[in-house]
């Protein structure tokens, strides 16, 4: 009896909201939008120093995010070298392979890099609850049908974006200035894939 309500709190636990997980407390927001202002500036390029390891594999070289236009971004990703391992347009409705690297042609780490790049450069989105933890706002949000979390700290810190419940991946954002987040990091608990990005202007 006793190892059975041990296995239904458990269970219970395990399948709890990440809101609940996380110990978040729900709160009225009179707040429509969050923002993402780190790569909002159409004059600005966005260029940092990339490493993206994957499995068993590392690449390394630059990362360069371009505003084009209203929710209109451009990403590339070059070798050292000069050589370009992926391109891809990024809109509100749609997201264009241009080019990407034959190693790297996987259907199922396209779609794992649509919602990465996605989630990083969208610069507003609905809000559909807040909440409170410490010194952090949190509000969630929907991007690719998925739920997203943005930490607001004065500036936004972390976005996690969660699905069947658990945490899949964080965003992670330091080193603030000029509405410039100079360190990025995205990682993912759910498969070996680690991004992080450093500024190099």
């Amino acid at each position: 009896m006793r190892y059975l309500i041990i296995s239904c709190f458990f269970l219970i636990v395990n399948c709890a909201s990440y809101p609940k997980k996380q110990e978040l407390i729900l709160q009225n927001t009179t707040l429509n939008t969050i923002t993402n202002s780190y790569f909002s500036d159409v004059n600005q390029d966005y260029v940092y120093k990339a490493a993206i390891d994957v499995y068993d594999n590392h690449f390394g070289g630059l990362l360069i995010v371009k505003k084009i236009d209203q929710g209109n971004h451009r990403v590339v990703f070059t070798s050292e070298m000069g050589k370009k391992l992926f391109d891809f347009s990024i809109t509100k409705t749609d997201f264009k392979v241009n080019y990407i690297l034959e190693q790297l042609d996987k259907k199922l780490l396209i779609n794992i890099l649509k919602r990465d790049f996605t989630a990083l450069v969208q610069e507003n989105s609905l809000v559909n609850k807040s909440f409170t933890i410490e010194n952090n706002q949190v509000f969630q949000t929907s991007i690719l049908n998925k739920k997203h979390y943005y930490y607001v700290s004065k500036q936004l810190n972390k976005i996690v974006r969660t699905g069947s419940l658990k945490e899949k991946v964080q965003f992670l954002f330091s080193d603030i200035s000029n509405n410039i987040a100079h360190n990025i990091s995205i990682i993912h608990s759910n498969i070996k894939l680690e991004i992080t990005l450093k500024s190099i202007y």
